[in-house]
């Protein structure tokens, strides 16, 4: 342990940097606390999306970080802001009508479209636990509004009046000047409509601990800003949370970033200290907008997992969190082999490389082994030539190429093959356009099917890529790409495809001649 540690301190991966500069924080003496927290934020406005989920994630990878160089305990705290008012109605819910009378009422007062859970922000909430329970991440989960209403916010509250002033001052410099005349750090929940209120105070009475100001129709009115009655702004609410949990360490997206000193400073205010921070960049689809938790754009978490294990998700979470990645559909299966690379080359590693490796940061000190013999891209152009209707069909080739291997011995490659299944009906195949081949094309494969027809060693998948590659090359094709891409449009539909070598020896020799004699008599274009 004392060897990993020693890596650990001068690892380049980002956990291990923010982890690093984390124990800084307590060089001089550990939290008085006794341990270290580490919190997300979740806003249950709509549908938990996949942003969200990497939140916690790469959070977790920091706090595993954390771990291996310190002996201080570690907490994660996952808050959502459910008491915060449905500004607008989700787009992407049963029956969004019927939600349009509860606007600006909490979420957690707000009836749940879905007619499962007590309100809205119950639901979401759920559907964001089981996101993260499905990943087995270790988390405390916090209800603002049970944070509220039980007083563990009465504290800071009261200070926050205390210093409403000073608070205020922080936050008017980042306003407009007509949001200026209206704006407070304090949100007052209705006794009687029940909805937040986005209103001015006329008074904030620190020796009662009392807000005055007029409600929507004019009405003055007094509340105690305890007991759940008012609510933070969202700006205040961060450096508030921060103060009120002692929280050492969050990150957000880049969209917060002008923000930080805004909740550093107010954090500071109310007598907490800042905690560290890691700005990440922003999820956007396919077509390059920010994924949105109210539009529904994007991948949501249920959707990869529609296709492929989560490990592979978390692999594409890992990957340059600074760098805007585009989240759509064509970049699972590149996830799920770069993922299994990684894991297949873990056990050569010495200490300081199974660090900076993704796989150690998704799993620790327990990195499985890859049963993926045959990567799944394999699988996907297996399923496309075959026409597989079900993951049984691939394994009668598997069983071929890999005699040992059954799906009771390979699970992870048996679900590949039902996940490969999947996606080659819903992506691969309504893509699928063959072409004719030229006549420098067709000499090239008549050649490889001569060579094909007369092979009489076995399968080997090298010595088969060797022989494709020395077709190509003995027919002038230069680059040599064009003579793979040429394969591949003629014979499997695709502008890109797999090692031919390694497909031959998969799908079987005679198999593959029966391929070829199709593609050159325009039966797979027909």
């Amino acid at each position: 342990m004392a060897t990993l540690r020693d890596a650990a301190m001068t690892s380049k991966a980002w956990p291990f940097e923010e982890a690093r500069a984390l124990l800084k924080r307590y060089e001089k003496a550990p939290p008085e606390k006794g341990h270290v927290l580490f919190e997300t934020g979740y806003g249950p406005s709509g549908l938990p999306h996949i942003g969200t989920f990497g939140e916690v994630l790469r959070t977790t990878m920091i706090r595993r970080a954390f771990e291996v160089i310190s002996d201080i305990p570690t907490r994660l705290i996952c808050f959502s802001d459910d008491l915060d008012g449905m500004r607008k109605v989700p787009s992407n819910v049963p029956n969004p009508e019927a939600l349009k009378e509860h606007l600006q009422r909490p979420l957690t007062s707000v009836p749940d479209p879905f007619g499962t859970h007590e309100s809205f922000g119950h639901h979401n909430n759920a559907m964001l636990r089981r996101f993260l329970d499905t990943f087995g991440f270790e988390y405390e989960f916090i209800s603002a509004q049970e944070f509220y209403a039980s007083g563990q916010f009465d504290p800071i509250l009261l200070r926050a009046t205390e210093r409403y002033d000073q608070i205020m001052e922080v936050m008017l410099k980042s306003l407009r000047d007509e949001r200026r005349e209206t704006y407070s750090i304090f949100l007052p929940i209705h006794p009687e409509t029940g909805r937040v209120l986005y209103v001015p105070m006329k008074n904030v009475d620190a020796t009662n601990g009392t807000i005055t100001f007029d409600d929507e129709d004019g009405q003055e009115m007094t509340l105690p800003v305890t007991g759940g009655n008012v609510k933070f702004q969202w700006k205040p609410d961060f450096g508030a949370r921060w103060a009120a949990l002692g929280v050492d360490f969050e990150m957000y997206g880049k969209d917060h970033s002008t923000n930080t000193p805004i909740y550093d400073r107010i954090c500071e205010l109310l007598g907490g200290r800042k905690p560290n921070h890691f700005t990440y960049e922003l999820f956007l689809d396919e077509e390059g907008r920010k994924i949105s938790k109210s539009s529904g754009n994007g991948l949501t978490i249920d959707e990869w997992l529609t296709y492929a294990a989560t490990d592979s998700l978390s692999y594409f979470m890992f990957l340059k969190p600074k760098t805007a990645k585009r989240m759509h559909f064509d970049v699972i299966p590149k996830m799920v082999d770069e993922y299994h690379q990684q894991l297949r080359a873990y056990a050569g590693q010495d200490a300081a490389q199974r660090l900076a490796n993704p796989v150690f940061h998704i799993h620790g000190h327990n990195v499985p082994s890859s049963d993926m013999v045959v990567p799944f891209a394999m699988l996907l152009n297996l399923a496309s030539v075959s026409g597989a209707e079900d993951k049984e069909t691939l394994w009668g080739f598997i069983r071929r190429y890999a005699p040992e291997a059954t799906a009771e011995t390979h699970p992870g490659l048996d679900a590949a093959a039902g996940f490969a299944v999947r996606y080659y009906h819903d992506f691969v195949k309504p893509k699928k356009t063959y072409r004719s081949a030229d006549d420098k094309e067709r000499a090239a494969m008549e050649d490889m099917l001569a060579q094909l027809k007369a092979w009489d060693g076995e399968a080997d998948p090298e010595a088969l890529q060797s022989m494709v590659f020395a077709v190509g090359k003995s027919h002038g094709f230069e680059p040599l790409r064009s003579w793979f891409k040429a394969l591949y449009e003629v014979l499997l539909g695709a502008s890109e495809g797999p090692r031919f070598g390694g497909f031959i020896a998969l799908y079987g020799i005679p198999e593959s001649i029966k391929l070829i004699e199709a593609g050159l008599a325009g039966e797979l274009s027909a």
